[in-house]
């Protein structure tokens, strides 16, 4: 078998803190313990609440987060206690697509240049009209325009989900093993979400990894292959997402079901059938 694309051991991420009323600085535990693989070709979701530790996990096998125990593996290499520059090189091999599209992108920079970044940061393509080339197969990909004009486009020129797309391309472009997704869909509208999360299944149809961060369970129930669920910094849930869907285990697991709607709407029932 394989070799996971992730694997987390007993991870463990805190945060300092300072009192209302005193300046004694305390610890926040944001994850405390947490253990999972992510398979190649798979598409994973971690589902919980809003400060349930989701983000965290994600931050922390992307190098943002304050690590203070435990392992992350990205396949056969070990990021955690590797000097800086080690794990920057490392860590090219997962991408993280983040929550905003409206925030992620640089309002001074063109769409060319948005993409091409991470191209320059890892020192992958040198030339101009390289990395010109690599920008339009990118965004070619997740099914944007590649002439000339769109090239030189700012974000604010773009809809919603024409901006996540771009970001998508962004971390494309450097070919990684792994996408890690912050809430991919959360700021889009409903009309929008479908597309996004198809894109994200095509790239685990190519045999990349997909961990799609979520406070959303029944979405991740329709498009993920597992699942699972955090609470307060630890998985208490964890199986494919025809059983989770069906037969949950856990209270929290059930509290989650029973809050989720039932019903999306015909627009977007249908744009997850298509």
């Amino acid at each position: 078998m394989s070799e996971a694309a992730l694997s987390v051991r007993d991870l463990v991420v805190e945060y300092p803190v300072r009192g209302e009323r005193t300046w004694r600085r305390g610890r926040h535990r944001a994850v405390d313990g947490v253990s999972f693989e992510v398979a190649r070709g798979e598409f994973v979701a971690l589902v919980g609440e809003s400060g349930s530790g989701k983000s965290s996990i994600a931050n922390a096998v992307m190098g943002l987060a304050p690590v203070v125990g435990g392992s992350i593996r990205i396949g056969s290499d070990e990021l955690t206690g590797q000097p800086l520059r080690r794990a920057r090189r490392l860590r090219r091999t997962a991408q993280l697509v983040m929550q905003d599209p409206y925030q992620a992108l640089d309002p001074h920079m063109t769409l060319e240049q948005i993409v091409a970044e991470p191209l320059q940061v890892h020192r992958l393509v040198t030339g101009k009209a390289a990395r010109a080339e690599a920008v339009r197969h990118a965004l070619a990909r997740v099914g944007l325009d590649t002439s000339d004009e769109f090239l030189s486009r700012l974000p604010r020129d773009l809809s919603g989900g024409q901006r996540q797309r771009v970001c998508v391309a962004a971390a494309l472009i450097v070919e990684p093993q792994l996408i890690i997704a912050d809430e991919p869909v959360s700021m889009l509208d409903v009309s929008v979400r479908a597309g996004i999360l198809r894109l994200l299944d095509e790239q685990r149809a190519q045999g990349r990894s997909i961990m799609m961060i979520t406070h959303d369970l029944i979405t991740a129930l329709a498009f993920c292959d597992r699942v699972m669920v955090l609470e307060r910094g630890r998985i208490v849930e964890q199986g494919p997402a025809s059983r989770i869907g069906s037969a949950p285990r856990h209270p929290y697991t059930r509290s989650l079901l029973d809050a989720s709607p039932r019903m999306r709407g015909a627009e977007f029932e249908a744009a997850i059938e298509g």
